[in-house]
């Protein structure tokens, strides 16, 4: 597609009202209703923009609740996608953030909406399938010594095939809700395959990132407050006050899911350092 077949937007007549790991969000005032997403650098070509675009409509088709995607756009030299507003709208962790005494109620409302989420078919002819991800990441992941890889790989192999949907960024941001609605977002790693994909990737954040400042800050969450929002959701999905085996087996996830970045960017040499660094401290998880 040419570059002319794209509205270009002039980002002065938009104001930024949200920012996340991924990219920064943009309404304008001659248009309420509409949303303007611009991702960062690696993710704002056209490639990952049509992705995005195209991923999300199909999302919608399995009935899952999600904005209305729009339209590419042009936006200083990249690319956005213009989406519905969802007016009124905040994810779980600005409520987190708002009302710290609903911790643990969003971390239930999660939970609920995860079940739902996993409980859904997905088209294995559209979305990719998380294990081969999985194991096409660990081929490339030579900044990880020998042991390491052949620990990882012998439990990779044996992770049970499953055509559910998983969202491929689960966790508290990518919820938001606006009065009795709730919406998925960000959905540009959607795929299916075992639910414990999406529970490690949630446990990493809550049990692992959260102790970096820049990361309490994108979510609006202190330490505490995610410790409390994984007992909360882990109590609420297993059933149990003791969920220690849970939680070891989502310890085995967030492992898994550190390699699994590296199939959706290209990382730097720093990047895979601290990716290495983070398995390292994870790796007594498969012991």
């Amino acid at each position: 597609m040419s570059r002319q077949q794209f509205r270009e937007i002039d980002l002065s007549k938009w104001r930024q009202v949200g920012e996340g790991g991924n990219g920064k969000t943009y309404i304008c005032p001659d248009d309420p209703d509409i949303l303007l997403k611009v991702n960062n650098s690696r993710l704002s070509t056209l490639e990952a923009v049509t992705k995005e675009y195209n991923v999300s409509r199909k999302v919608q088709e399995t009935g899952l609740s999600v904005p209305r995607m729009k339209e590419i756009v042009r936006v200083s030299g990249v690319y956005g996608t213009i989406t519905e507003r969802i007016a009124g709208k905040k994810s779980l962790s600005k409520i987190c953030h708002d009302s710290p005494e609903k911790t643990e109620e969003m971390a239930e409302f999660l939970c609920e909406r995860a079940k739902e989420l996993f409980s859904k078919e997905c088209d294995t002819e559209f979305f990719p399938d998380r294990k081969k991800q999985l194991l096409s990441a660990l081929e490339k992941a030579t900044f990880l010594g020998k042991e390491t890889l052949g620990i990882i790989s012998a439990f990779a192999r044996n992770i049970p095939d499953c055509t559910t949907c998983v969202h491929g960024d689960f966790q508290m941001g990518n919820l938001i809700v606006s009065g009795d609605r709730y919406f998925w977002i960000d959905l540009d790693r959607f795929g299916y395959g075992d639910p414990m994909f999406d529970i490690g990737h949630l446990y990493l954040l809550c049990k692992v990132y959260s102790s970096m400042k820049r990361v309490q800050e994108l979510f609006h969450i202190s330490k505490e407050q995610f410790d409390r929002f994984w007992d909360a959701f882990a109590r609420a999905y297993t059933g149990k006050d003791n969920h220690e085996e849970f939680d070891l087996q989502a310890k085995r996830f967030a492992c898994i899911d550190i390699i699994l970045r590296t199939h959706f960017m290209k990382p730097t040499f720093l990047e895979k350092m601290f990716f290495k660094m983070h398995v390292r401290k994870l790796i007594g998880a498969f012991k």
